[in-house]
């Protein structure tokens, strides 16, 4: 500045989400393996949304794949949520809303009529607060 004083300077990055963004298997298997505290196994992602899902959502940061939700469907009124990730780094910042925004717009341009999605309950504020789902009843069976 003119006065001899210095501005801080900050790095500003912004992160891109995109619907039916691409990706790698390998850099999914390692978002995945950190977000649910398991070994990268080698898993065909690809393979799996192509044959089975509406879409899904990616969120990158500079090339880095920072964030992830996948949206299967029944082909008609149901689309469902599964595996909203978000890097450790990233997160608590908006990301994992803004992913599932995304997927919820685009289900609805599709035309489904419902997005459902489950959960812990250590993830209740997440999704009832902050996304907007209302709490139902469900039933689930372990095989």
């Amino acid at each position: 500045m003119a006065d001899g004083t210095s501005r801080e300077e900050c790095e500003v990055t912004t992160v891109h989400l995109e619907w039916r963004g691409d990706f790698n298997n390998q850099e999914l298997s390692a978002l995945h393996a950190e977000a649910f505290a398991h070994p990268i196994v080698e898993i065909d992602w690809r393979g799996r949304v192509d044959a089975h899902s509406l879409g899904w959502v990616t969120a990158r940061e500079g090339g880095e794949l920072v964030g992830f939700v996948n949206v299967p469907w029944d082909g008609g009124m149901h689309a469902f949520l599964l595996d909203t990730i978000v890097t450790s780094k990233r997160a608590r910042q908006g990301i994992g809303m803004q992913l599932v925004a995304v997927a919820a717009a685009e289900a609805r341009a599709s035309g489904c009529q419902w997005l459902h999605v489950d959960f812990d309950d250590a993830l209740r504020p997440f999704y009832l607060d902050a996304c907007g789902f209302e709490r139902t009843s469900a039933g689930l069976m372990a095989l």
